[in-house]
């Protein structure tokens, strides 16, 4: 079974090379400042006795007062495993580097998170929609999807329209 590389040793280890790149240690993992994540990235797949050498998932979260993107890690050499994330703050064009240089694996999973949140990843080869067709009227993922687009139709968006007008 894939060990948890203990965090606050991540942390420190990514700190010595990145001073300002770690911005806290959590329980279960650390985060990163959005510039600094491609650096990072590169630095936790080339490092001996790090190797984290396989992506297995890049996830966006909407926070509604910033968005949050979770990349969990495994080296298959070392047999342990990390979460690293990134706070992305504003939701008219919220941005950070793709890891696509350094996980080719990080391709389409970008290209979904881009799709379904609207999280642009800067330097990503071929950033488009994936699963929606390009008119498709903003991204359906995000806390205020339905607000912005009332026309589409949600039940959850109806109901709530419903109760409010009675009140």
């Amino acid at each position: 079974m894939t060990q948890n590389f203990p965090v606050d040793s991540l942390a420190e280890t990514i700190s010595q090379q990145f001073p300002q790149a770690v911005v806290q240690a959590a329980d279960t993992c650390v985060y990163l400042q959005p510039d600094d994540l491609r650096k990072v990235a590169s630095f936790l797949k080339e490092t001996p006795g790090l190797e984290f050498s396989y992506l297995v998932s890049v996830t966006g979260v909407d926070y509604v007062d910033y968005f949050e993107l979770v990349y969990h890690l495994v080296s298959i050499s070392h047999n342990h495993s990390a979460v690293i994330k990134v706070k992305v703050c504003g939701r008219e064009d919220p941005i950070v580097p793709s890891v696509v240089p350094v996980w080719k694996g990080a391709d389409l999973q970008e290209r979904e998170v881009y799709d379904l949140m609207g999280i642009h990843f800067e330097g990503h080869p071929n950033l488009k929609r994936i699963l929606l067709w390009d008119e498709f009227p903003g991204h359906p993922l995000r806390k205020d999807f339905w607000y912005q687009n009332p026309s589409i139709g949600s039940r959850w968006y109806e109901t709530t329209q419903k109760d409010a007008s009675q009140d």
